[in-house]
Parts: structure tokens; C-alpha cells; sequence
């Protein structure tokens, strides 16, 4: 194939007829009802075709059957619940020295998302029949309290969705991917039943491998976000702990995923880490040169990372240094979702044709630093420019491959 694919990180704004089942008063119930599944159904048709038509080769649904990128997995799991922490919280993320060196700008930016959070209600943790859950406030600590057990039930209803928006797009399901939680990732749940932390993560995975499984078995590319890996080196360093300490942590976690990972294709993983989505500085952020051997010890195909926004676009030359094992695929973030810029097709060209121009053409697709949305009621960026900018990706690749492969370039 003589030209870069175009894909981006997964999560998508939800329209307006979406976020009002998920805010009403007992969204529990409304989205048992015949309404919602009507609604969730048209939003996921509607997203797909709408990535089709701006030139997307490698799609998903948006996570529209997703109330927020990390407690959908709260929802599906047995041996959860939900308790509320103090109504003067403004914010549910750990410190970090990022947070210590710019405590107003960090005041700031938590305040928007604590009204778009609390703006939602309970509907991050709604469709439980546990009690606890179904009444769960805006900020609430999840804890493990009994054995973990996947329930299919969201899944199978997510990927029949998305299925039928497929076929309405002519796409074909090997070419489409749906994003789902690493263990890492379900960083906000607190164990109380499991003897020792290990046995907790990997009974997580156990858990996880059920929706892999499920995802990988439909035929479409399985995407694992890894959102909290890379921040938790700030994290714990901010509480005194050291990069070995936290090494320790990380590779415990990248055990446990490929646990959760095993007996699935690689050549269907797709493996995406970043450094949070919020807007903020971003001036601790670990080096990714530090990390990037626990990242390629992740048995996956495709590596997704932020290589768009001004804190880790130099990034890319780590690969002159750092040999990309045989057979795998750099998914750099060539827009990104922490700036209202769109950014031009030219400069998206550029970003492309450098980094093919050491690991490979045929080794580069084009993505995002991350997803455009990081819950429903969270948006990084407008709708209208999330589109515009997976359209300036589009035609940036298209732009790269020319240039690449010149009038062997199919565009």
C-alpha cells in the first residue's frame, strides 16, 4: 500500500440527544429503555460515517456507548462500588509537580471540568443494579470489594451497534478498532479484597481479557489506552518516591496487560499511551526515551503516542536511537486535541514524512496525541474542530504520501 493510513485515538464528542439520557436524573433506568438504545444505535451510525467521510481509513464508534473513557469499566465489572468524597473536592486526579509548581492554573482548569463532571450527575456509574453505584455522586473513589467478573452484556451491545454502522458505511469491520481501558489505567479503583496489590492487577487483566477477547473475536482491531503509565512517574515523584520505584510499578502493570493480552494476535493490538488530556502545562511529563522499553514490551502491533503538541513533538527523534522492533507500526500524534488550532495539512505532511523517513513509510500511520473527548461531558476541543482537524489529518497524509512515493502514491 503506497500511502499513510489515517486512524486517530478513539474517543469522539457525543451529540446533544446522547449526553441528555446520560444526564437525567435516573439515567440508570433511561438507558434500559427502548429511547436510548434507539439514540446510542443512530449516534454510533452517524459518528462512523462522518469519520468515513473526512477520510479516515482505520475507524471506530466513538466510544458513544461510553459514559467516560476509564469508569465504563466500572459499570461491567462485578466486586465494585462507589463512595462519595468530600463535596469540597475539586478535582479527582492525583497530585503531581506538574499540580505543585502551577497550583492557580491547575484551580482554573479544574473548575471547568468539575462543572462539566458534577453537570452529569451520577451517569459515570448508572447502569449497575448495585445501589451504591446507581447513586454514586460526581466525585466519587471507586473501591474492589469482592472477586472481579466481566459482564459482556455492554460489549456485545456496542459491538452490535457498531457493526451496523459498518455496513451502512461500507467499511469493513478488519479495518475499524474500538478502544478499551488498560489495567494501568483503572488507576482510580482502590483494593480492599485482593491480598497484595499483583493479585489485584492481575485479577483486573483476568477481568479485561473478557472484553479483548471479546473485541479481537468480532474482527476488529483491539485499541488498550494507557492513559495513566507514563503520568504516574510524575505522580510518584511528587510524593518523594524514585524512577526505579516507580519502573517497578509500571512493569508490574505491562506484565499484567500482556496477561490480559495472551492467546490474542498481536497484529490486532493497538497500544496507545499519552500524558493525560487535560489542558495543563504538561512540564513534568517523564521523557519518553526513559519509558520506551516498557512501551514496546507491550505485545501489540501498533504504538499510538502523543507526538502533535508542543510539550512532546521533538519526541520523534528517539527513533534514531531506538530500534522499532520488525513488523511493528508507529501511530504518531500528528493533531492533537490540546489546541483549538487546526492544524495545516502541510505541517501534518511534515510530521509524517520525517518520521517515516527513519523508521519507513510503510512503518508510519497518521493519528492523534489523543481522544477529542475524554468522557461525555468533558470535550477538549469544539465538535466543528475536531472534525476539521481529522480532516487537515486526512489530507495531510495524503499530502505525505505524495511526497513519499510521488506518482506511485495511491491518494
Amino acid at each position: 500500500m503506497n500511502r499513510i493510513p489515517v486512524t486517530h485515538a478513539g474517543s469522539l464528542i457525543r451529540p446533544p440527544e446522547l449526553l441528555s439520557f446520560l444526564a437525567a436524573e435516573e439515567p440508570g433506568q433511561a438507558r434500559d429503555g427502548a429511547a436510548y438504545q434507539a439514540v446510542l444505535g443512530k449516534a454510533v451510525t452517524d459518528v462512523v460515517r462522518h469519520q468515513v467521510e473526512v477520510g479516515v481509513d482505520i475507524v471506530d464508534d466513538g466510544e458513544m456507548g461510553k459514559s467516560n473513557w476509564i469508569t465504563y469499566l466500572y459499570e461491567r465489572t462485578s466486586g465494585l462500588e462507589s463512595r462519595p468524597i468530600d463535596d469540597s473536592a475539586s478535582t479527582i486526579l492525583p497530585p503531581s509537580r506538574d499540580r505543585q509548581h502551577f497550583p492557580g492554573a491547575y484551580a482554573e482548569l479544574d473548575a471547568l471540568d468539575a462543572a462539566a463532571t458534577r453537570a452529569s450527575t451520577s451517569s459515570d456509574a448508572s447502569t449497575s443494579s448495585d445501589a451504591s453505584k446507581s447513586q454514586a455522586p460526581a466525585f466519587a473513589a471507586w473501591f474492589c470489594t469482592g472477586p472481579m467478573t466481566y459482564d459482556r452484556t455492554a460489549i456485545d451491545r456496542d459491538l452490535a451497534n457498531f457493526k451496523s454502522a459498518l455496513a451502512a458505511a461500507d467499511k469493513d469491520i478488519s479495518q475499524a478498532f474500538l478502544p478499551v481501558v488498560a489495567p494501568a489505567s483503572a488507576y482510580w479503583l482502590r483494593n480492599e479484597y485482593y491480598p497484595t496489590d499483583e493479585e489485584f492487577v492481575f485479577a483486573l487483566a483476568d477481568a479485561l481479557h473478557e472484553e479483548y477477547k471479546a473485541i479481537v473475536e468480532s474482527g476488529a482491531l483491539l485499541q488498550v489506552d494507557d492513559a495513566v503509565l507514563m503520568h504516574e512517574a510524575d505522580t510518584m515523584m511528587s510524593r518523594g518516591q524514585s524512577y526505579e520505584e516507580y519502573r517497578r510499578w509500571a512493569r508490574l502493570r505491562v506484565d499484567a496487560l500482556n496477561h490480559a493480552l495472551r492467546g490474542l494476535p498481536e497484529d490486532r493490538i493497538r497500544y496507545h499511551i499519552c500524558f493525560g488530556s487535560w489542558h495543563g502545562p504538561h512540564a513534568y511529563d517523564p521523557p519518553l526515551k526513559d519509558a520506551i522499553d516498557l512501551v514496546l514490551a507491550v505485545n501489540a502491533k501498533y504504538y499510538l503516542m502523543e507526538q502533535a503538541n508542543p510539550r512532546h513533538e521533538h519526541e520523534w527523534k528517539i527513533w534514531e536511537d531506538v530500534t522499532l522492533p520488525q513488523d511493528k507500526v508507529l501511530v504518531p500524534g500528528v493533531v492533537t486535541h490540546h489546541t483549538n488550532v487546526v492544524e495545516h495539512p502541510e505541517l501534518v505532511a511534515q510530521r509524517l514524512v520525517r518520521l517515516a523517513g527513519v523508521v519507513g513509510p510503510d512503518r508510519v500511520q497518521g493519528g492523534t496525541d489523543c481522544g477529542f473527548a475524554q468522557g461525555a461531558f468533558i470535550h477538549r476541543v469544539h465538535e466543528e474542530i475536531q472534525w476539521a482537524k481529522l480532516s487537515s489529518l486526512a489530507e495531510g497524509a495524503r499530502i505525505a504520501s505524495s511526497k513519499i512515493w510521488g506518482e506511485k502514491a495511491e491518494v
